[in-house]
């Protein structure tokens, strides 16, 4: 157990390299004035629509775009990576057999619809281990590009490293690691918070204070297929990866009576535990003078329903956190580079465990 919560936190604290990109919105839910998040369920049960209004949000321009992957660079640089690190990885559908699903959810063929490719890293990719399996999900949000980019970086920095610097050796080593890029390609080309339905998916998934969600026609595929993935891989932790604040947000996201207030889950300690990992070792989180460490409840900070992060815990047994990365959503790409912040990860220890 010391060596996989090693493991657990010097991965946590890689990811503080990553992900302390230049810091002006709210990524769980959106504009918090005029509008209930979407997904918000009023005190009558009556469902607020989890499509999206697009006056709500601002243009995304040319300009802001320039740099980052298209959806078809992405897939070439994911295709890329497993030949080049293949010794490693693998790389598999979201769910493997999306296709046959994509014809029972719609009734139609696969259409524009994009593979949402994986990254599987570990010294025994494929085969099942009596090791931890962690999973990173970029991109949830179209509008948020900054964590389908970081998860590339940190896809190719373990494979570059792996058997030369000991951080690295020790993920590939000791952990199965699953990386989704981007969970809402059509969103992304779309330059939207929604997917091509105009749905966020960040409110589509079952909730458990408000069953409407567990209408199944309305479910989108994007949902599905993370939801198949979730319970057919066993993971034991994940962390999704969004924009638009700095916070590492924990469950419950959700309240039974709707009020903004701490809602704790079962597990509370130990996700207070695990945000505060993170937040530690990341110094402009931890000194936030919003949040109190650098975290929060989800349903403390405003409460959403339909989130992946409570789903996950409940029906996947899987320990997943939402961490919000970049107060700037759109940084200039050229900002979003892996050598400015890898040096820091592994010189700044707060935990006093590098050697």
């Amino acid at each position: 157990m010391e060596l996989v919560s090693l493991v657990l936190k010097r991965l946590f604290l890689l990811l503080l390299a990553l992900l302390s990109c230049p810091a002006n919105t709210i990524a769980r839910g959106g504009d918090l004035g005029a509008h209930p998040p979407p997904g918000f369920m009023g005190p009558r049960g009556g469902l607020l629509a989890r499509r999206l209004f697009e006056d709500n949000y601002p243009e995304i321009t040319d300009e802001m775009t320039r740099g980052y992957m298209s959806n078809s660079e992405l897939e070439v640089a994911v295709k890329k990576f497993s030949k080049r690190c293949a010794n490693i990885s693998r790389i598999y559908r979201d769910p493997p057999n999306l296709i046959q699903h994509w014809k029972e959810w719609t009734g139609l063929s696969i259409g524009k619809l994009l593979f949402q490719w994986v990254i599987e890293i570990s010294d025994k990719p494929g085969q099942e281990e009596p090791e931890p399996s962690f999973k990173f999900i970029g991109n949830v949000h179209g509008d948020e590009p900054v964590g389908r980019e970081l998860l590339m970086l940190l896809a190719n920095w373990l494979c570059d490293n792996y058997m030369t610097d000991t951080l690295a050796t020790l993920i590939v080593k000791h952990v199965h690691l699953h990386i989704l890029p981007t969970m809402n390609p059509d969103g992304f080309a779309l330059r939207r918070r929604g997917n091509a339905n105009n749905v966020d998916l960040n409110r589509d998934f079952p909730d458990q204070f408000y069953p409407i969600n567990d209408i199944k026609h309305s479910r989108q595929p994007e949902t599905r297929a993370i939801m198949t993935w979730v319970k057919e891989g066993h993971f034991t932790a994940s962390a999704s990866l969004h924009g638009g604040a700095l916070v590492a947000n924990y469950p419950w996201d959700g309240s039974q009576d709707t009020r903004k207030q701490y809602t704790a889950s079962p597990d509370d300690k130990t996700f207070r535990y695990m945000a505060s990992l993170y937040s530690r070792s990341h110094y402009n989180m931890s000194l936030s003078q919003e949040f109190e460490g650098g975290i929060t409840n989800g349903a403390l900070w405003y409460p959403i329903y339909g989130g992946m992060q409570d789903w996950n815990y409940i029906h996947g047994g899987c320990f997943e956190l939402t961490l919000e990365i970049s107060d700037n959503k759109w940084p200039q790409a050229n900002e979003v580079s892996f050598e400015s912040f890898i040096d820091d990860a592994l010189c700044f220890d707060p935990l006093g465990e590098c050697s």
